[in-house]
C-alpha cells in the first residue's frame, strides 16, 4: 500500500487501510486478489485492491480504493481494475462490494497513452438489478469514484470519515466560491438524511462492513436465483401486543417500527433509509425463515402522509427487491399522499406516481394489510387497490377507506346535512362493506396478522 508512515496516520485517524477492510468483510482467509501487479512502482495495486471472496459461503466480488496510494485517486490501470471486476460480478452472477474512499481520476491520466475502452460506471449501469451492488464510503469520494454509489443498490457511510460529492471543497470554491466544508458538502446528514443518495450510516468501518454483510443476506446472489431462506425456528404465534402498540384512534399517533419487531422473525428487521422520507419504512425482514421486503406507513411522522422523499425511496426499494424476488408486504395506515405547496413543489404527483407503478407492476408475491385508515392515493400506492396482483389483502376491523376523510368531503363538496351524515357513517363501518364486496380477502383479527402472512407465503409461488 502506501508504506508503513502512511498507513499509521491513516489508523491514527480512526480509519481502516484497503486490505484490512477487505479482510474484515469477506470469511476469514478467502479473498483472492486480481489485478496486484497493475501500477507503477510507487503507486502499488494502482491504488485500487480487487478481487474475489466469500460472505456466509457465498461468493462475492470486491474493489476498496487505497487512500494511502495517490489519494485512492484513479489511474489507467485501477479503471481497468475497476471494470474488471464489475464486469466478473456479472459474468459469474455473484454480489459486487465497492468501498469507495477516493479522490476521483487521477490528473496525471492524460499524460499516458490510452485506448478507448469500457469503465467501470458502464459496467455497473449493464449488471444493476442482475446481481446486488453495495458500496461502503469509508472517508472521502469525489468524482468518478463518487458515481458509483448512486449506481449501487445499497450505500453505507461512516459517520465522522464518509463524504461523497461530484467535486471536493477546493474545486467547489474555484468554481463557485463557495466556502464549504466535506461533511457539509456531502457528509451522512446531506446524503442519508436530504439527497437520499445514501441508505445507512453507520458508526464505524466495522460496524459498515457488518450492515453489509447482513444486507446481502436477504438477498440471492444474483436475479432469477431463490433469495436465501434461513432457520430462524420463529413460527406461527399470536401477536398480543398489536392491541396495545396500535391505538384504535386513527388521529393518535404510534410507532410502526414496533409493530414490524413484533410481526417479523426475532431480531430479522432491518430497516433502509430511516433518515430519508422517514414518513415510510422500508425495510428487510424474514418471516418464518424467508426473506421479505417491507413498506409500511410511520404515523409517529406527518402522520404516516406519504411526501415526495418517502415515494421516491419506495420506488426504488420495490423496484430493487422485486427485481430480486423478494415478497413485498404492504402495511398501510396514512391519512394519504402529503398535500400543501410545498409538496406540490417536490414532485409529489411525480413520485407517488412512480411508486404505485413500482408496487403494481411488481411480479413478486404481494401481501396487503390496511392497519387503520388508507385515504385517496395513499391507499393505492400501498397497493390496497383491487386486481394489484396481491396473494391477500386484509384488513383489521377498524379500518376506514375513502377518497378523502368523509368529513372533509362532505364538507368541501358542499353536501347537505344528511348527505354529510350518511359519509361520515359510512366511514366509521370500517372494512366491512369492502369485504362483503371481496375486495378484502379477510378482516380479522390483528392478534392473527403473523399466522394469516405466513399462511399467504405458503401459498404463494416461490
Amino acid at each position: 500500500m502506501g508504506g508503513e508512515e502512511k498507513l499509521r496516520r491513516h489508523r491514527t485517524a480512526g480509519r481502516v487501510d484497503a486490505r484490512e477492510r477487505v479482510a474484515r468483510l469477506l470469511d476469514p482467509g478467502t479473498f483472492t486478489e486480481l489485478g496486484l501487479l497493475a501500477g507503477a512502482p510507487d503507486t502499488p495495486a494502482d491504488a485500487f485492491v480487487a478481487g474475489s471472496g466469500l460472505i456466509d459461503g457465498r461468493p462475492v466480488f470486491v474493489g476498496a480504493e487505497d487512500f494511502s496510494v495517490a489519494g485512492g485517486s484513479i489511474g489507467t490501470a485501477a479503471a481497468t481494475k475497476r471494470s474488471r471486476v464489475a464486469a466478473l460480478a456479472g459474468q459469474e452472477r455473484a454480489p459486487l462490494v465497492l468501498m469507495l474512499e477516493g479522490a476521483g481520476h487521477r490528473a496525471t491520466n492524460m499524460l499516458e497513452p490510452q485506448r478507448p475502452a469500457p469503465n467501470d460506471l458502464q459496467v455497473l449501469a449493464d449488471i444493476a438489478g442482475r446481481v446486488p451492488i453495495v458500496a461502503i464510503v469509508t472517508g472521502p469520494s469525489a468524482g468518478h469514484g463518487a458515481l458509483a454509489a448512486p449506481l449501487a443498490d445499497f450505500v453505507v457511510m461512516v459517520d465522522g470519515l464518509a463524504s461523497l460529492f461530484t467535486a471536493g471543497p477546493p474545486l467547489v470554491r474555484a468554481a463557485t466560491g463557495e466556502q464549504v466544508t466535506k461533511e457539509e458538502l456531502g457528509g451522512p446528514q446531506v446524503h442519508a438524511v436530504v439527497s437520499g443518495v445514501a441508505h445507512n450510516v453507520a458508526a464505524d468501518v466495522d460496524g459498515a462492513l457488518r450492515l453489509a454483510r447482513r444486507y446481502l443476506s436477504y438477498l440471492p446472489s444474483c436475479a432469477g436465483d431463490p433469495p436465501p431462506r434461513a432457520d430462524t425456528g420463529d413460527g406461527e404465534r399470536t401477536l398480543d401486543a398489536l392491541l396495545d402498540l396500535i391505538p384504535p384512534d386513527p388521529r393518535r399517533p404510534y410507532d410502526m417500527t414496533a409493530v414490524l419487531g413484533e410481526l417479523f422473525d426475532a431480531g430479522s428487521l432491518l430497516e433502509v433509509q430511516p433518515g430519508h422520507g422517514p414518513s415510510l419504512i422500508i425495510a428487510l425482514a424474514r418471516l418464518g425463515g424467508r426473506p421479505v421486503a417491507v413498506l409500511a406507513n410511520q404515523p409517529a411522522v406527518l402522520a404516516g402522509a406519504i411526501d415526495a422523499a418517502a415515494a421516491g425511496k419506495a420506488a426504488r426499494f420495490v423496484e430493487m427487491t422485486a427485481g430480486f424476488g423478494l415478497p413485498l408486504v404492504q402495511l398501510a395506515d396514512n391519512p394519504g399522499v402529503l398535500s400543501g405547496s410545498a409538496s406540490e413543489r417536490a414532485g409529489i404527483l411525480r413520485e407517488s406516481a412512480r411508486m404505485f407503478v413500482a408496487q403494481h407492476r411488481a411480479t413478486v408475491p404481494k401481501l396487503h394489510v390496511t392497519v387503520r385508515k388508507a385515504f385517496g392515493f395513499g391507499s393505492s400506492v400501498m397497493g390496497q387497490n383491487a386486481f394489484g396482483g396481491q396473494t391477500v389483502s386484509l384488513a383489521f376491523p377498524g379500518a376506514m377507506l375513502g377518497g378523502i376523510p368523509a368529513a372533509v368531503g362532505g364538507a368541501t363538496s358542499g353536501a347537505d346535512d344528511d348527505t354529510r351524515r350518511a359519509l361520515v357513517e359510512h366511514e366509521a363501518s370500517g372494512p366491512w362493506q369492502l369485504a362483503r364486496t371481496a375486495t378484502y380477502d379477510d378482516v380479522i383479527d390483528p392478534r392473527e396478522l403473523r399466522n394469516r402472512l405466513l399462511a399467504a407465503l405458503r401459498t404463494a409461488r416461490p
